[in-house]
């Protein structure tokens, strides 16, 4: 199945990623996490397809995706932050191992955030507090958190802010380990959801399973 949707805004998220809002066509549907196989209506790019995640909600009357250029790489992603109003994408259909299973720690790496916007937003709106659920982040820099304001505002939802790779921020915690896990995850109690590079969710599995969290309680999904 291919769909193409046509762009109607874009707007900065931070330096690098872009918030981009699509016509939503009739009938489509997804659950909160799930992502999509997206390309690029233009000759010579239609084959590129990059799995990109849906941040607006089901019930929203649009498509909303939250990506993260990488203009170095003179790719999808440079192309997309290029994009303007009435262009056009094509879409596949929905799909994706993240979902919303129950309170507990969201742990992110970069553009990894993003499956969980949706779900949190989710959240939001059904229960009008994400009290009992943690956001773990880690960006290489302050600039390079998505949302941030976003999730603060966000009644209820613990935030837990880390950078790598800017010494003498106040966030400049180092990656996210076992012993930095073991203060905010609760095995038993606790399902543990996990997003960003691959390296990182190997390394994060890894910690938990050292902390105690049982893999049966462990939301993972792999964009490679």
């Amino acid at each position: 199945m291919t769909i193409r949707i046509t762009l109607k805004s874009t707007e900065p998220v931070t330096h690098d990623t872009h918030r981009l809002t699509f016509e939503k066509p009739e009938g489509f549907d997804f659950t909160p996490g799930q992502a999509t196989d997206f390309a690029l209506d233009r000759d010579g790019w239609r084959d590129e397809r990059r799995p990109f995640t849906f941040t607006s909600l089901p019930g929203d009357d649009h498509l909303e995706f939250t990506i993260k250029s990488y203009p170095d790489h003179d790719g999808v992603t440079k192309r997309i932050g290029q994009m303007a109003p009435g262009d056009t994408a094509l879409i596949g259909g929905p799909w994706g191992a993240i979902e919303d299973r129950g309170e507990g720690v969201f742990i992110a790496g970069g553009a990894g955030v993003t499956p969980f916007i949706a779900i949190l937003r989710n959240k939001l709106a059904r229960t009008g507090t994400l009290q009992g659920n943690t956001l773990v982040f880690s960006n290489r820099t302050d600039r390079d958190i998505i949302l941030r304001q976003e999730f603060e505002a966000m009644p209820g939802l613990n935030c837990y802010w880390t950078v790598t790779d800017q010494p003498g921020s106040p966030l400049a915690r180092g990656r996210i380990d076992a012993e930095l896990l073991s203060t905010l995850v609760v095995p038993g109690r606790d399902t543990c959801y996990i997003c960003g590079p691959d390296p990182m969710i190997g390394a994060m599995q890894k910690a938990l399973a050292a902390v105690g969290m049982p893999r049966a309680r462990i939301v993972t999904e792999d964009f490679g």
